[in-house]
């Protein structure tokens, strides 16, 4: 299964087709393809892959999915696209409120990535992060007056609140800077950058989007952090794959590896560069310096895949949820070790000082 949705990842983005349809389309489950791909936050991709294949006859009539799997993934990819329109029409809304303020509004990763997808459409999208260039209280200020919505301040690093719907991360930091020593010094580098981003328009409205290296650094140091706490989907792979196919030469790739070094990272730069080559047929020469680990390569797509730690958090009970995350911990010590400059004893303390800090944080995640 895995072989056919990279196949149709490839296809979905850009056409491209390095595999043999023989090779990669031989006995396949189409339901068990389009749950990984909807796991995977590729579904919409996939399946712009599938429709481009049917209608080329590569895959001929009696080898498509059947007509309940083809309704299922259209629906999902459909809902998908519903959700990005839904998150537009709110940056928007939430633009016109800050511009009226005179605050600026700088969106991080997310619908600023969907931008680079050939259809930023297929982009499965979450909540919104912004950065409001040190307007974070008076903006949450202003969105009570102005529509009167609860604002969870029970995070670290951001407050959370909804807008028609949609969720909302509003950054005073860009890394949470309680969980890991680190992060602190990234922190400094990412505020530095925030001084010169770029700006793009959004129906006349003007917001803003981090520079190259500030996105560059943020984005890899998010992606590693989700790996090493939880996990992360192809959808972070295809993220960064698209990113550098958009500013490699803006990139500049020495001090992004230089940083990476210095805080025990560039193995999951080099893994992240490997996997956006193999996943979106990305030339590798676009990230230099990249260093191959075959095997680190296969065991973190496969972890990508099947989570090597595969417990559900539980619904409930403080005691049981505090118990599962030391497992989930305990079990996610290899990919720490990639990822972070601590040693094991330092960052368990300083986490578990960091839920103390903010009690109603340790359910969250």
């Amino acid at each position: 299964m895995t072989q056919t949705l990279l196949y149709l990842i490839r296809v979905g983005m850009q056409g491209t087709k390095t595999l043999s349809p023989e090779q990669a389309l031989c006995d396949v489950c189409w339901s068990e393809v389009y749950k990984m791909a909807a796991e995977q936050g590729v579904a919409a991709i996939a399946w712009r892959g599938v429709q481009q294949l049917i209608s080329e006859g590569v895959i001929p009539a009696d080898k498509a999915p059947d007509r309940a799997t083809k309704l299922r993934w259209a629906l999902h990819t459909e809902q998908t696209a519903e959700r990005y329109r839904k998150q537009r029409n709110t940056i928007i809304k939430l633009c016109d409120i800050y511009s009226e303020a005179g605050i600026k509004m700088l969106i991080l990763k997310g619908y600023g990535i969907s931008l680079l997808y050939p259809h930023p459409e297929d982009r499965a999208c979450c909540d919104i992060d912004i950065w409001l260039f040190g307007e974070q209280q008076r903006a949450d200020d202003l969105l009570r007056q102005k529509l009167n919505i609860k604002i969870d301040e029970d995070r670290h690093h951001h407050t959370v609140f909804y807008v028609d719907g949609v969720m909302v991360e509003n950054h005073y930091d860009f890394l949470n800077i309680a969980s890991h020593l680190s992060n602190r010094d990234i922190e400094q580098r990412l505020k530095a950058l925030a001084t010169t981003p770029e700006s793009f328009d959004i129906d006349g409205r003007t917001i803003y989007r981090p520079n190259a290296n500030h996105h560059a650094l943020f984005l890899v140091r998010h992606a590693a952090a989700h790996f090493a706490a939880v996990e992360i989907v192809l959808r972070h792979i295809i993220d960064w794959a698209m990113f550098v196919r958009h500013y490699h030469n803006d990139i500049d790739w020495e001090w992004l590896r230089g940083v990476c070094q210095f805080h025990n990272m560039d193995k999951f730069l080099d893994t992240l560069n490997a996997l956006a080559s193999e996943i979106c047929d990305i030339d590798l020469s676009l990230m230099p310096g990249t260093v191959r680990r075959k095997e680190l390569e296969h065991r973190i797509l496969n972890d990508i895949l099947t989570p090597e730690f595969s417990e559900h958090k539980p619904d409930k009970g403080l005691f049981r949820v505090i118990a599962y995350k030391c497992r989930r911990w305990w079990a996610n010590r290899w990919k720490q070790g990639i990822v972070y400059q601590e040693n094991t004893i330092k960052r368990f303390f300083i986490q578990v000082y960091g839920h103390i800090a903010k009690p109603k944080s340790i359910s969250k995640i």
